[in-house]
Order: C-alpha cells, then sequence, then structure tokens
C-alpha cells in the first residue's frame, strides 16, 4: 500500500500587498515563501479556554516552513479575492473543526523571516467547545501562559509564535 506524502499547495494563488493591505496583484505560495519576500496577507487566532489557556497546534512534519514545531491556533493565509473575515473564519473551520467563534481583533502588523514576509492581522477568541484538529495539523493542546514562556527561546514555538505572544504581551 502506498503513502500519500503531504505537502503545502506552491500553487495556491494568494494576493500581494502593500503594507496597508492594499491588493497588488497576486502570487503563488511558491512564489511567495521561495526567499522573495512577496508581502501577502495571513490571518492568526489566539485561542483560549475559560481558564485562561492558550491553544496551540502543533505544525506537520512536511510544512514547508517551520516543520514540528508549536504555533497559534490558527495560521493561514488569504486566498485571491477572500476578504480577512471570511479566511479567518474558513481557517478556523479547516484547521480546528470550530463553526463558530467571536474574534476580537487585536493588531495587524509586518513579520518577515529569511523566507517570507507577510501581513498578519491577529485575532484572538474564548472559546469552551471541542477543538477537533484536521489532518493538515499533527494535533494541538491548550498550554498555560507559563508552559508558553518557559518554552520561549528553545526551539519548541515557531519564532513568529514567540514574537508574537511576547508583542502582545498575553
Amino acid at each position: 500500500m502506498s503513502q500519500i506524502v503531504k505537502s503545502d499547495n506552491s500553487a495556491e494563488i494568494i494576493p500581494v500587498v502593500d503594507e496597508e493591505g492594499n491588493i497588488l496583484g497576486s502570487a503563488t505560495r511558491g512564489e511567495c515563501h521561495n526567499g522573495s519576500k512577496i508581502l501577502h496577507p495571513v490571518v492568526h487566532l489566539h485561542l483560549f479556554d475559560e481558564q485562561g489557556r492558550i491553544y496551540l497546534q502543533q505544525r506537520p512534519i512536511w510544512k514547508d516552513i517551520q516543520p514540528g514545531k508549536w504555533d497559534t491556533a490558527v495560521g493561514g493565509h488569504v486566498d485571491f479575492g477572500e476578504d480577512i473575515n471570511s479566511a479567518l473564519h474558513r481557517e478556523v473551520r479547516e484547521e480546528l473543526g470550530i463553526e463558530s467563534i467571536e474574534p476580537k481583533f487585536l493588531i495587524k502588523y509586518v513579520f518577515e523571516s529569511e523566507r517570507e514576509r507577510e501581513l498578519i492581522y491577529v485575532y484572538s477568541a474564548r472559546y469552551n467547545g471541542e477543538v477537533n484538529p484536521s489532518d493538515e495539523l499533527d494535533g494541538g493542546r491548550f498550554w498555560t501562559l507559563d508552559e508558553v514562556r518557559t518554552s520561549i527561546g528553545n526551539g519548541i514555538l515557531t519564532p513568529n509564535f514567540e514574537q508574537e505572544f511576547i508583542k502582545l504581551n498575553f
């Protein structure tokens, strides 16, 4: 029996934007992640439970960026022609199986790594229902804020999540 090898869709079409979020054109995911630093929009959701714990997803080993590390509960590209709110709700459904949340906008900022540049729209939400991570993820769990703080700088969390967590002063 052959095993299906998963990978990111490098042909996915995503918008190219300026730092204000104005759409300038489009590019493929592969073009945006090849070191070109083409600025593209992304949504993040920090999900908290009633105890104040934060949900983190574990990135699959097959991901092209930061494989195997723990990351923001939800993170994903905005599709070309899709608005930010729709992208956020789609990603929440796709990654965590959650149909309804009431997200609160926190910040928008530019994140840059060696391979990419993203305009990140960051939201948070409280949620006390069941979380069903999809096969896009290697699972996830709720962490105490102290667990997160003691993991920062130890190669467990993605650098983007670490920077965002510190920036938001959770």
